[in-house]
């Protein structure tokens, strides 16, 4: 294995202790936290690729997100003291109005997060106004809903018409996942996606950044 790919590797693999002693040794060396920060991007962007073809399953996800999580919890004094992180972009995401499930919502926050995504993450049972507010104050790419209960249809579609009806549709990508999801809820909502898994919603949010 190549030196520069083992965090990468060790990352995918969802090996924590490998990971954060490897990042030591990377700060001890004097690399910078964004640099850091970029190597471990790829090894979530590959860890979504290998879900995806099947290699591996949503308990890696998540644990390979809560790596991240500590990771970034690591570079903290860098990243406030040195350096900024650019995002690639903001994405708001949140379970609708009436839902309260956040599994599927925060495996898709994790992973969005872990490839370099800025999330404001308004966690369940967010009423429409909730996602007005975050769109109109972070003006993201990207606006995710997850809907795990086919009784909260009404709640995507009433959150798709508060963002049009306060003038804050144009630009924005509307996204929608979640067990209760379908192409047919995306296309009757007015979404402009529907992701049957979490790493479908991260490559439509790629895309629509222009990053994959």
């Amino acid at each position: 294995m190549a030196e520069e790919n083992e965090l990468v590797e060790a990352l995918v693999q969802c090996q924590e202790d490998k990971v954060r002693s490897l990042v030591k040794d990377r700060i001890a060396a004097g690399v910078a936290a964004a640099e850091i920060v970029a190597e471990c991007n790829c090894g979530m962007t590959e860890l979504g690729e290998r879900f995806g073809r099947g290699e591996c399953f949503i308990p890696d996800l998540m644990v390979g997100g809560m790596i991240m999580k500590a990771v970034m919890a690591d570079l903290g004094p860098m990243l406030e003291k040195q350096e900024t992180v650019q995002f690639v972009e903001t994405v708001v995401m949140g379970s609708v109005q009436h839902d309260v499930h956040d599994i599927g919502k925060d495996i898709v926050t994790m992973m969005l997060r872990g490839v370099g995504f800025d999330v404001i993450d308004l966690g369940v049972d967010a009423p429409p106004e909730k996602f007005v507010d975050a769109v109109r104050q972070h003006q993201p790419a990207v606006m995710g809903m997850s809907v795990l209960l086919t009784t909260c249809y009404k709640s995507v579609a009433a959150t798709v018409d508060a963002v049009k009806q306060a003038n804050l549709r144009n630009n924005l990508a509307v996204m929608v996942g979640g067990a209760a999801a379908s192409n047919l809820l995306a296309e009757n909502a007015g979404c402009d996606f529907y992701g049957k898994t979490a790493v479908d919603a991260v490559k439509f949010a790629g895309r629509v950044a222009g990053v994959r």
